[in-house]
């Protein structure tokens, strides 16, 4: 018996890996995190599977699900939004099932912020603007932020910023980055990405906040940065026809002549 922790991705039912369908396709009991993650994706689950919406239960009453599962030899396919390894809370369970000796995997799921660039058709590190990306969050009622990680902070580097969680502290998101960014930085707030009722809303930090109505909730990611306006910056030399790549040597001096795939 395990328990499988699968990204259940940002809410489109086919934006899941294939490992993560297969895997809730083959577990008797299913514990999803209802508030964020889409019946939709439910669809995945086998006929007759015990599926058992956490979203109202506290960490005691979810360990307790995966430990009668545990004891009747039973798979369990545990869903959380987006990719596990940011604000999941995948780690307080991660923690107390691996002190109970109970065997534990883990999948990953496309991010929030991915598939809000996707739905943006945006690169968010352009060559000039920006080879950075920042996740990070405002503080709220459930986790606190460590001292030294602020917006302020953040904002100093230019790097492009994906706020989670955040939009409710909007007006205090915007006073805190425009000395960085400027006024006119462009900004991006996508609610529910990649659900059927996903918004966009664009803007720049002079103005977003009056563009938001009050039907944007805490499902909706924050992308602030220059590499938003998609123009103003360098190519990449990547592709360059002079760019000494290690599958196109420039000449006979280059470091890479001579090498071929079964060399890498």
């Amino acid at each position: 018996m395990t328990v499988h922790f699968i990204g259940a991705g940002p809410g489109a039912p086919d934006l899941l890996t294939l490992r993560g369908r297969d895997l809730i396709a083959a577990c008797p009991v299913c514990l999803y995190a209802g508030s964020l993650v889409p019946e939709a994706v439910l669809g995945h689950c086998p006929e007759g599977a015990r599926v058992v919406n956490t979203a109202d239960m506290d960490l005691h009453a979810i360990i307790a699900e995966m430990r009668r599962a545990h004891d009747a030899g039973e798979d369990v396919a545990r869903l959380h939004s987006g990719d596990l390894s940011v604000w999941s809370a995948m780690g307080e369970q991660l923690r107390r099932l691996r002190a109970e000796g109970i065997p534990v995997s883990v999948t990953p799921g496309v991010p929030s912020f991915a598939a809000a660039a996707a739905t943006l058709g945006a690169e968010l590190t352009l060559p000039g603007l920006a080879q950075s990306v920042v996740l990070t969050r405002t503080q709220g009622r459930a986790s606190t932020m460590p001292a030294g990680e602020t917006l302020q902070n953040f904002a100093a580097t230019g790097a492009t910023l994906a706020l989670h969680l955040s939009v409710q502290n909007l007006d205090r998101v915007v006073k805190e980055l425009t000395p960085s960014y400027g006024a006119d930085c462009p900004v991006a707030i996508v609610w529910r990405a990649s659900w059927p009722d996903e918004r966009i809303i664009r803007g720049t930090l002079a103005d977003i906040a009056d563009r938001v109505d009050s039907g944007i909730t805490r499902t909706a990611l924050i992308l602030v940065g220059r590499a938003l306006e998609g123009e103003g910056f360098d190519e990449s030399c990547l592709y360059a026809t002079d760019y000494d790549r290690r599958y196109r040597p420039q000449s006979a001096q280059s470091p890479w002549a001579g090498w071929s795939h079964g060399d890498d």
